[in-house]
C-alpha cells in the first residue's frame, strides 16, 4: 500500500516536472523571440520615409549623441531619438558619431544610420571653379560652399614656406590653384583644398610641358604668368594661340606687352572699362609702363591657356583689338592696327548712338 502511494507520488511529480520543463522551454523560446524582436525593433526596423530618397543633414562638431539623435529625428531620418541612442549604444558608437555634412537615406534602419555616422561617410560637395578665377574669389566660393575659412585660405596662398612645401617655385600660389570641378567634404579644411588644387596643377603641367618650358628657355613661373594674361584676354578658344603669339613677338622685340588684363588686376573693384588714368597706375604689374612679364600670374589659368603660352601660333602679329563680340582683329603693323581700331571705334560709336544715345569710354588693347 505504501509502495503504491509512493509510486503514485513519484509519477505525479514526474508529470509536474515535465509540464514545468515544457513551460520553461516555452518561456525560453518566447524570451529569445522577444529579445530578437527587440533587437530588430532597435537596430533593423526601417524608419518611416520613402526608400530611395535622401536628406542633407549637418552634424556640428562637438554635438553629443543625444543632440545628434534629436537632430536626426527632427529631420525625419529616424523615428525616435531614444531608439537611435539605444542603437548607437549597442554598436558602442555613442562617442564615435562624426561631425560633417551628410546625405542620409530615408526609410533606413538605425543600424545603417549609425554605421554611416560612425565611419564619417560625409557627403561631397561639387565646387566648380572657372578658368581665370582669382584666389580671393576662390576663397569666397570655398567658404560659402565647403565652410573653408577664407582668411586662412588666403594666408596659406601667400605663405612662402607652404608654397615651397608644395613644390611651387614662387612666392605665392596665385596661378597654381588649378581651375576645375572638384568634390570636397564640408569643412575639408583650407590646406586639404589647396593641396588638391595644386596637385591637379602639377598633373596638368606634366613632364612634356616642363620639357617644352626648358626648350623655350623659360621658367614654369613665366609660362604660368603669360598663361594668366592669355586667360584674361581670350574669349574664344581658337584665338588663344594667336594672342599668345602677339605677346611672344612683343617680348622678343622688347616691346611693352600693353596687356589690358594686367591693368584690370590692379583695379580694386574691377573688371570695368579702362580709362586713360588707369594706364598710369604705378605698379610692376602695369604692362603699359613696365617691359616684360609682370612679377607673377594675375589669375589662375586653365590648361588651354597654359598650352597656348607654350605653343604660340606661328604668325607675325604684334597687335590685336577687341571687336566687342569676344573676338579680335590681329595685325602686324601699327598702321594696320590703328586702321582696324578706327574702323571698330566707328562701328561701336554707331551702335551705341543707335541703342544708347551715347558713346562709352574707350578701352585700350595692344
Amino acid at each position: 500500500m505504501v509502495l503504491a502511494i509512493v509510486g503514485f507520488l513519484i509519477e505525479g511529480i514526474g508529470k509536474i516536472f515535465t509540464c514545468w520543463k515544457k513551460l520553461i522551454y516555452l518561456l525560453g523560446v518566447l524570451l529569445l523571440f522577444g529579445i530578437a524582436a527587440w533587437f530588430y525593433w532597435v537596430l533593423y526596423m526601417p524608419n518611416p520615409g520613402n526608400s530611395g530618397e535622401f536628406r542633407t543633414v549637418f552634424i556640428p562638431r562637438g554635438a553629443s549623441a543625444r543632440q545628434v539623435a534629436e537632430l536626426l529625428a527632427k529631420e525625419k531620418i529616424v523615428f525616435s531619438p531614444d531608439r537611435f541612442l539605444l542603437a548607437a549604444k549597442l554598436y558602442k558608437a555613442r562617442r564615435e558619431l562624426k561631425a560633417g555634412l551628410y546625405r542620409l537615406p530615408l526609410g533606413e534602419s538605425n543600424a545603417k544610420v549609425v554605421r554611416i555616422l560612425r565611419k564619417g561617410e560625409v557627403a561631397e560637395i561639387k565646387v566648380s571653379l572657372p578658368e581665370g578665377i582669382r584666389a580671393r574669389k576662390m576663397a569666397s566660393i570655398f567658404q560659402r560652399k565647403v565652410g573653408v575659412d577664407s582668411a586662412k585660405f588666403m594666408a596659406l596662398v601667400k605663405d612662402t614656406a607652404f608654397v615651397h612645401a608644395l613644390g611651387i617655385d614662387a612666392n605665392s600660389l596665385a596661378g597654381y590653384l588649378f581651375p576645375n570641378t572638384y568634390f570636397f567634404p564640408y569643412e575639408a579644411g583650407a590646406k586639404i583644398v589647396i593641396r588638391t588644387l595644386v596637385d591637379h596643377f602639377q598633373k596638368v603641367f606634366n613632364d612634356t610641358l616642363k620639357n617644352r618650358t626648358k626648350e623655350m628657355g623659360w621658367t614654369i613661373h613665366q609660362v604660368v604668368t603669360l598663361a594668366s594674361i592669355i586667360e584674361g584676354e581670350a574669349k574664344i578658344d581658337s584665338e588663344r594661340a594667336l594672342i599668345s603669339a602677339v605677346y611672344h613677338n612683343r617680348l622678343k622685340k622688347g616691346m611693352l606687352l600693353q596687356a589690358s588684363p594686367t591693368i584690370q588686376f590692379l583695379i580694386p573693384n574691377g573688371p570695368r572699362r579702362l580709362l586713360n588714368k588707369d594706364l598710369e597706375i604705378d605698379s610692376p604689374y602695369n604692362t603699359y609702363r613696365h617691359p616684360g612679364l609682370p612679377p607673377g600670374p594675375i589669375n589662375n589659368p586653365g590648361r588651354k591657356s597654359i598650352l597656348a603660352a607654350l605653343y604660340p601660333a606661328k604668325v607675325d602679329y604684334l597687335y590685336f583689338v577687341a571687336k566687342g563680340d569676344g573676338s579680335h582683329v590681329f595685325t602686324t603693323t601699327l598702321r594696320a592696327h590703328l586702321i582696324a581700331k578706327r574702323n571698330l571705334d566707328r562701328l561701336r560709336r554707331e551702335y551705341y548712338r543707335k541703342h544708347h544715345n551715347k558713346w562709352p569710354e574707350r578701352d585700350y588693347k595692344p
